[in-house]
């Protein structure tokens, strides 16, 4: 049984910090993937970060680039969202997601086999 445990959601101001994490339980951690997606009310879920194992390599969307880091600790099980310069509109539910395949898809939700709960993300300005 996979399992997917997030933390570090918050509110904070418009330039402020937040660091999300993600703790995967029962997963393979190494050779595969995981990512974070996020929702905001009435849109759809869409991709922010990845980070790919195997090759040791990253993807972020466009809107994020320059301010969010994703990053991993092997031996926790861990994979983090540093997120800096926040905006208003990066607030949504962040998820955190994972799947067994070497490559998932950074923007398409459906490709990815197991979720977190999600943990709310609220940027005022």
């Amino acid at each position: 049984q996979v399992q997917l445990v997030e933390s570090g959601g918050g509110s904070v101001q418009a330039g402020g910090s937040l660091r999300l994490s993600c703790t995967a339980f029962g997963y393979v951690y190494s050779g595969n993937c995981m990512g974070w997606f996020r929702q905001a009310p009435g849109k759809e879920r869409e991709g922010v970060a990845a980070i790919y194992f195997a090759g040791n390599s990253t993807h972020y969307a466009d809107s994020v680039k320059g301010r969010f880091t994703i990053s991993q600790d092997n031996a926790k099980h861990t994979v983090y969202l540093q997120m800096n310069s926040l905006k208003p509109e990066d607030t949504a539910m962040y998820y955190c997601a994972a799947d067994d395949s070497y490559y998932s898809d950074p923007v398409t939700p459906s490709d990815w086999n197991y979720w977190g709960q999600g943990t709310q993300v609220t940027v005022s300005s």
